[in-house]
């Protein structure tokens, strides 16, 4: 065997063990590498969850996401996201956050969406006060007080004295699965303690009525809550004073005044 025959042998050799200990290097290296620290563990809905519907767990999954991109209240785990209950409609693929939860402490399921600081008040309607049907837990919508003005007459006056309240159940249902309109007869609304009284004033006053908004509408009107003010006392006010006795005596005459529901003497 030649020189140069041995001399390319050897270079082989060389060249096939390098590349063995590159490729070991290589391995080890992948196997023992770190978690990219810029991924984070985050749960997303695997289907569409409802309003009002409690999750569970076959719901829900978990994936890796770049920590940019997660909201600071999402979950990093299915389990702390399992049994809680949507308080908006979440779609598949969206990031499980806990603005969009709420837990379920017991009771029943309405209890668990209503906000800390909000209350619960259910309004009697018909099939035009709810929109004809079409109105859904989710929705938003403003109260109008309508009221007589003049128990003698058919006059009016309307006004809207509550805005951009929300949905929380229609009848006795938190679900918004229903497609078709439905006639209902009760409307459960969220709102604060304020605006609980005013709602409850101008019911026994006079007739409700619901007007659906658009959710993207956020704007407000009405400066501040105020409960409806009596018709007898709107009537009493402006009310023009009117002269209905004169009679004489010895100390002279004396006038009658009605101003409203008030009568007061006054001596000429």
């Amino acid at each position: 065997m030649s020189s140069r025959t041995l001399s390319l042998i050897g270079v082989s050799l060389v060249m096939g063990l390098g590349a063995a200990w590159m490729a070991d290097s290589w391995l080890s290296a992948r196997l023992n590498a770190s978690p990219d620290d810029h991924l984070r563990s985050v749960v997303v809905a695997t289907v569409e969850i409802p309003f009002g519907q409690m999750v569970e767990a076959q719901q829900v999954t978990t994936v890796r996401m770049p920590m940019d991109t997660i909201p600071d209240d999402a979950f990093d785990s299915s389990e702390k996201a399992v049994g809680k209950i949507a308080t908006f409609d979440i779609l598949r693929g969206d990031i499980v956050r806990g603005a969009r939860l709420s837990e379920h402490l017991g009771g029943s399921t309405l209890a668990s969406l209503i906000a800390p600081d909000k209350r619960a008040i259910s309004v009697r309607v018909d099939d035009v006060v709810g929109v004809g049907g079409f109105l859904l837990p989710g929705n938003r919508v403003d109260v109008l007080a309508t009221k007589t003005t003049n128990a003698g007459s058919n006059s009016a006056t309307s006004r809207t004295i509550l805005e951009n309240l929300r949905v929380l159940a229609v009848d006795q249902t938190a679900g918004t699965d229903k497609t078709q309109p439905v006639v209902v007869r009760a409307v459960t609304l969220e709102m604060s303690a304020s605006e609980a009284e005013a709602l409850v004033t101008a019911q026994t006053e006079g007739k409700l009525q619901l007007a659906l908004r658009n959710p993207l509408n956020l704007e407000k009107k009405t400066a501040a809550v105020a409960p409806v003010v009596p018709a007898m006392a709107v009537a009493a006010v402006a009310a023009p004073k009117r002269v209905v006795q004169r009679s004489s005596g010895e100390g002279g005459g004396v006038i009658t005044v009605i101003r409203g529901t008030e009568a007061s003497v006054v001596k000429r």
